[in-house]
């Protein structure tokens, strides 16, 4: 499959160079620690994956991923989510630990609902979040105590700092959590996990460019239901979604305002597999592929382990 080259020639064939360089580097150090590349194969092939998905709020890893998520652990693999904020400010009517607190069970609801294995919220105030040291150390050990083989966050281009900079952390981590001496007081990764972005519509600097299309008709049912587990956010008349609104214009009953809300979220997984569908071919063969409803697509980050769309197909659900 032909990837678009957001770099110019010379900086990517740096790039690639360095990277080939770090990598044949960290397989060395497994080769030294006695992990044969064939073992290595083996383990990443037989064993669960682990896999940890930030967000920068309560809600953005489940409505940007929460349909692979609930796809992984049907298959027994581990999946968390993390929200990188407390979304203590999202609301019109309520603030503060009050609002903090029942958006953190509101998650947890939800997690049960998608059947993934944890999911965990950080105290940091929403629009608060920062790309500083701290925080980064702070994302390395989520990573690293997770023993993570692919993570997932926001691009760095977005309308929200909050989910900018939970890209940037991210981004700024994925080098050090190999890093014996950076944060010692957790376990370092002995490879480097694979780096995924979500999906989004922003086209400057550099449009969204997807290496995988999933496919999720299976859980997207957990999903939508996994999300009408936060009415603070989606279905409350003071939530973010309906509190700038026109009165007028807000729907009186409260189920009525969370399934219009759920539509949306149907409408844009319905979006993304409408909008990849010749990549959804290419990837499932011509009849599975033009059936899809649903779907999630990933970008492949260039700081992570850099992997092929077979070897990506290898790793996640409804490819076999």
């Amino acid at each position: 499959m032909d990837r678009k080259i957001t770099m110019d020639s010379s900086m990517n064939m740096k790039a690639n160079h360095f990277l080939s360089l770090f990598f044949a580097g960290i397989l060395g150090i497994g080769l030294f620690c006695g992990l044969t590349a064939g073992e290595a194969a083996a383990q990443s092939s037989d064993d669960p994956l682990r896999i940890i998905a930030f967000g920068a709020h309560p809600d953005d890893c489940e409505a940007a991923a929460g349909g692979v998520g609930a796809l992984f652990a049907e298959e027994g693999h581990a999946f968390k989510c993390v929200s990188m904020t407390n979304g203590d400010i999202g609301h019109f009517g309520m603030s503060g630990g009050e609002l903090a607190l029942r958006r953190m069970e509101e998650v947890e609801e939800a997690a049960d609902v998608l059947g993934i294995a944890e999911t965990e919220v950080l105290d940091i105030h929403d629009g608060e979040l920062m790309p500083t040291l701290e925080n980064r150390k702070t994302v390395a050990r989520k990573i690293r105590e997770w023993q993570a083989d692919i993570v997932m966050v926001h691009r760095r281009y977005d309308y929200h700092a909050d989910h900018r900079y939970a890209g940037v952390l991210v981004d700024d981590a994925m080098v050090l959590v190999m890093a014996k001496f950076f944060t010692p007081d957790t376990e370092p990764l002995s490879s480097p996990p694979v780096q995924l972005y979500y999906s989004d519509g922003f086209e400057r600097p550099y449009p969204f460019d997807p290496a995988l299309v999933v496919s999720i008709d299976g859980t997207a049912g957990k999903k939508y239901e996994a999300l009408a587990q936060m009415p603070s956010q989606f279905s409350d008349k003071q939530s973010w979604t309906w509190g700038t609104r026109d009165p007028e214009n807000v729907p009186e009953d409260e189920e009525t305002r969370m399934k219009m809300r759920i539509s949306d979220f149907r409408e844009g997984d319905r979006n993304i597999a409408d909008t990849y569908r010749d990549q959804l071919i290419e990837l499932y063969g011509q009849q599975r592929g033009s059936e899809i409803e649903y779907a999630e697509a990933f970008q492949l980050g260039q700081y992570g382990r850099q992997v092929s769309v077979e070897e990506l197909k290898a790793m996640f659900p409804t490819f076999d």
